[in-house]
Formats: C-alpha cells, sequence, structure tokens
C-alpha cells in the first residue's frame, strides 16, 4: 500500500477512535475500525501499532473491555504527529542509480531537486502541524451531514 494512503488509513482511524471517546470512553477493536476504513483488521493493528508506539493510541489486550483508544486528547494530536509516525522515509526519494557525472543534468539533478524536495517537504509539514485529529473530525462529520441532507 502506498505511503500516502498508509497516512490515510491512520487519519480514519485516529477520527474514529476520537468520534468514539467524544461519545463514550470504550476501547475500539480493529475489527471496528476495519469494517469504518473498509480493509482488513490486520492491516489496521500495523497502522494502530505505529501510532502506538508514537504514544497516540492506547491498546488494552484480554477480557471484556479489549481494544484500541486514543492516549492523548484529540486537540493536542496534529497530523503531522501521525506523519511522523506513519512515514519512516522522505517524502521525495532520490535516483535509485547515480546519474551520470559525464552529463550537465545528470551531474547537477540531485543537489537541485534535494533542495526543491526539502522546501516542499517541510511546507507540507507545516501545513500539517497546523490541523488536529478533533479539527479532522470536525469536518469529517460537517461534510457527513452535507451529503446526508
Amino acid at each position: 500500500m502506498a505511503v500516502a494512503s498508509r497516512f490515510t488509513v491512520a487519519l480514519h482511524a485516529l477520527a474514529f477512535l476520537a468520534d468514539r471517546k467524544a461519545n463514550n470512553d470504550e476501547y475500539v477493536t480493529s475489527d471496528q475500525i476495519a469494517f469504518s476504513v473498509g480493509t482488513s483488521p490486520v492491516f489496521i493493528r500495523r497502522i494502530l501499532g505505529s501510532l502506538r508506539k508514537a504514544n497516540l493510541v492506547n491498546v488494552k489486550h484480554g477480557g471484556t473491555d479489549t481494544g484500541w483508544k486514543l492516549s492523548k486528547n484529540p486537540d493536542t494530536i496534529t497530523l503531522l504527529n501521525v506523519y511522523n509516525a506513519i512515514i519512516q522515509k522522505p517524502l521525495f526519494e532520490q535516483h535509485h542509480s547515480t546519474p551520470s557525472s559525464q552529463c550537465v543534468i545528470g551531474k547537477g539533478i540531485q543537489p537541485a531537486l534535494k533542495q526543491m524536495y526539502d522546501e516542499s517537504e517541510t511546507a507540507m509539514k507545516q501545513q500539517l502541524d497546523q490541523y488536529s485529529i478533533s479539527n479532522l473530525l470536525a469536518e469529517t462529520i460537517t461534510h457527513y451531514n452535507l451529503l446526508e441532507s
């Protein structure tokens, strides 16, 4: 699955957990989240595992109250926090093979791209840091209500 898709699934799962947190404080199963996302519970558990390592969610095993829930207030979890938890590589990658140093383009393309890529990724991260899971949940509910009317 594409990196951007994993990020989107993580955001979907956190918005789902934030909605449940607002209505009660129960743990939510990976099956419930997977149903909402439209994917497998195994994939959801992998995503939630990365979010757990970043201290964004808690997991409880065994008993009647098994599942996942937010470990923080959704107002304090930014989309950048989620991005950093899920994405392990730079947004843009350079060539997989070394371009020719005998060519003007081959010799200069990587430093030129690095600067552009770094600036673009920095701008994107600054934008993601402006939104919280609470913002995402509110926008999601707004769009749901518009689609239902």
